[in-house]
């Protein structure tokens, strides 16, 4: 045999085992991309104060408040009058009453949704839904 058939298939062997070594070292490798501490589905994460309480409330206000201040501070910059960071936060804090007092416009884009949803339904052969007690139940589904 010529030298260079030897060193191909030396070659070719080396290449073979290395390869080897690489697929068995590459899964722990890859099941680490994407975790660390920047990642969302790490169990060490701190989670917040539960949803409704009044912890994540008065977080919430101090966001807001943030941001108003904020707002008004780049209104001010451009020579416009400052807002009235107190009444918009309330404004923007105050709880909204969707079940039997929501806006026209949400009460009427649900409607769509329900009749759409009824026409899709009809074209599946299905029984299509009240329309009227649809919107109330997703009113309050939507409100609480």
């Amino acid at each position: 045999m010529e030298p260079f058939g030897i060193v191909l298939i030396v070659v070719c062997v080396i290449a073979i085992i290395a390869a080897l070594f690489s697929i068995v070292g590459q899964n722990s490798l890859y099941q680490d991309i994407g975790k660390g501490g920047l990642s969302l589905d790490t169990p060490d994460r701190v989670a917040g104060p539960p949803a409704g309480s009044p912890a994540a409330r008065a977080e919430a206000e101090t966001e807001v408040r943030q941001m108003l201040e904020a707002k008004s501070a780049r209104r001010v910059g451009r020579g416009e009058e400052p807002l009235d960071i107190d009444a918009e936060v309330a404004r923007l804090m105050a709880p909204a009453d969707l079940p039997g007092g929501s806006d026209e416009s949400l009460r009427e884009e649900v409607r769509q949704v329900v009749i759409a949803s009824n026409a899709r339904r009809e074209r599946r052969g299905e029984e299509p839904l009240a329309v009227e007690a649809e919107v109330e139940r997703r009113l309050r589904d939507l409100g609480g």
